[in-house]
């Protein structure tokens, strides 16, 4: 059986609401001990909230160390780079957590990094302190890239639309830590102890999920409960390997 590495915003629920068949996929994960892990580029929150969450919408039985996030991902990412260097956030608590706990601290002062995630706090004050400091030599780095997130009744700008705006500001594109690239691909097979010829890429976006599954090698699953639609597969030059309505139709076992 293959390792399960699956996202979550579009895949397990959409905002405050469960996916139909998303329980019964986990369910299934956890009665045939397949080895998975729920990838996300979501930095808002934490592997606590997360399972918190899913806990809420009626999925049990998963710990903290189901889950890898963005933010996870960055403040790893940004440890190698530079050992207690200094940030300006754009994001939530779950990113500033991460960067806390490898050390970094958060300031307003010529930080070394300017990072950027989703925020629905975002203002124009913010976006004039993380254009100042990449102009002063901030370092610009983004969570990940995605433009907008599946939220109940439709779906809602996500981080991409924010670096967009500081990237038209400063001239300079971000580094991007999450998915696609394959630095969090790396990590989710890692922690699971497999190869990526091992894995399956489980995810509802072609330009994140499902590229970046490919191109790590792994083979891939597209659900059309999320942003990506069956028409829209064919925009893209590459192909998922399986596609699905939702994830209640995948048996780990068959892939």
């Amino acid at each position: 059986m293959k390792a399960i590495i699956s996202d979550m915003d579009g895949v397990i629920y959409r905002g405050k609401q469960l996916i139909p068949g998303a329980n019964e996929f986990v369910q299934r994960l956890l009665a045939e001990k397949a080895p998975f892990l729920f990838l996300t580029n979501n930095a808002e929150q934490t592997p606590l909230d997360l399972k918190l969450k899913l806990e809420y919408l009626g999925i049990r039985g998963l710990t903290e160390d189901n889950f890898i996030t963005s933010a996870m991902a960055t403040a790893m990412f940004l440890k190698q780079q530079k050992e207690r260097a200094t940030a300006y956030v754009v994001g939530g608590g779950g990113l500033i957590n991460e960067l806390y706990n490898v050390g970094f601290s958060i300031s307003e002062s010529r930080p070394d990094y300017v990072v950027v995630a989703k925020s629905s706090s975002f203002s124009f004050e913010q976006l004039k302190k993380a254009v100042r400091f990449i102009d002063a030599g901030a370092k610009f780095i983004g969570t990940n890239p995605d433009m907008i997130d599946p939220v109940e009744g439709g779906n809602e700008p996500a981080a991409g639309t924010i670096l967009a705006a500081i990237s038209a500001a400063t001239g300079k594109r971000p580094y991007i830590v999450g998915k696609p690239n394959a630095l969090m691909m790396t990590l989710a097979t890692r922690k699971l102890g497999v190869h990526p010829e091992e894995a399956v890429m489980v995810g509802d976006r072609m330009d994140t999920d499902i590229v970046g599954g490919m191109e790590a090698g792994m083979t891939t699953a597209l659900v059309l409960s999320g942003v990506t639609t069956q028409a829209m597969i064919d925009d893209f030059p590459y192909k998922p390997d399986h596609v699905f309505d939702h994830v209640g139709q995948i048996d780990p076992a068959q892939l």
